[in-house]
C-alpha cells in the first residue's frame, strides 16, 4: 500500500522546521556581525521590507484579492489570507483604535520562534522584527504606509506575540502630467 496521502503534510511540516531553522541561522549571523541588538533589528526590520516589496506581487497574482477599501478590510486580507499563505497560521485581529487606524494582530502560535530561546545578553533582540519589514514594505506597494512593531512577544515571557499596526497615509502616485 501506498502512504501518499500523508505526504503533503509531512512535506509542509518539513519545509516549515527547514523555513524556521534557516531563519534562526539567519539571525544568529546578523548577532555575530552587528554590535549590538538594536543594529540587528534594523537589519531584520530592512531585510523583512524587501522581501515584502517583493512578495506583495507573488500576494496579488496567488490570492486574486482586489483593492482593499478600508483599513479594516486590509487587516483581514492579512490575518486571514496573507499569513495563512505563507505562515500558515490565522492571527486574530484586536484592539482597534476608535479612529479605526491602528490594531494589533495576535499570534497564538508564531513559527518563527520555533525551537528558540533568546539568550540574556540579547534581551532587546525583537528576534521575528522581519515580519514587520514584510508588512511595512507589501502595504507601501499597494500605496499604504504603515508603521508596524512589535509589542509583545513569547520569546520574552509574554503569553502571546502582539504585532501593532498603525495607518499613517495613502501614498499618492506622482505620475508625470498625462501618464495616468
Amino acid at each position: 500500500m501506498s502512504r501518499q496521502g500523508g505526504r503533503g503534510t509531512e512535506s509542509k511540516k518539513m519545509n516549515s522546521e527547514l523555513f524556521t531553522l534557516t531563519y534562526g541561522a539567519l539571525v544568529t549571523q546578523l548577532c555575530k556581525d552587528y554590535e549590538n541588538d538594536d543594529d540587528v533589528n534594523k537589519q531584520l526590520d530592512k531585510m523583512g521590507y524587501n522581501i515584502g516589496v517583493r512578495l506583495i506581487e507573488d500576494f496579488l497574482a496567488r490570492s486574486n484579492v482586489g483593492r482593499c477599501h478600508d483599513f479594516r478590510e486590509t487587516a483581514d486580507v492579512i490575518a486571514k489570507i496573507a499569513f495563512k499563505m505563507y505562515l500558515g497560521i490565522t492571527p486574530s485581529i484586536t484592539n482597534w483604535s476608535p479612529g479605526g487606524d491602528e490594531f494589533s494582530l495576535i499570534l497564538e502560535n508564531n513559527p518563527l520562534v520555533d525551537f528558540v530561546e533568546l539568550p540574556d545578553n540579547h534581551s532587546t533582540l525583537i528576534y521575528s522584527n522581519l515580519l514587520c519589514g514584510v508588512l511595512r514594505g507589501a502595504l507601501e506597494m499597494v500605496q499604504m504606509a504603515v508603521d508596524v512593531k512589535f509589542v509583545q512577544d513569547t520569546l520574552k515571557g509574554d503569553s502571546v506575540t502582539e504585532i501593532r499596526m498603525k495607518f499613517i497615509r495613502r501614498i499618492e502616485d506622482n505620475l508625470p502630467a498625462g501618464e495616468e
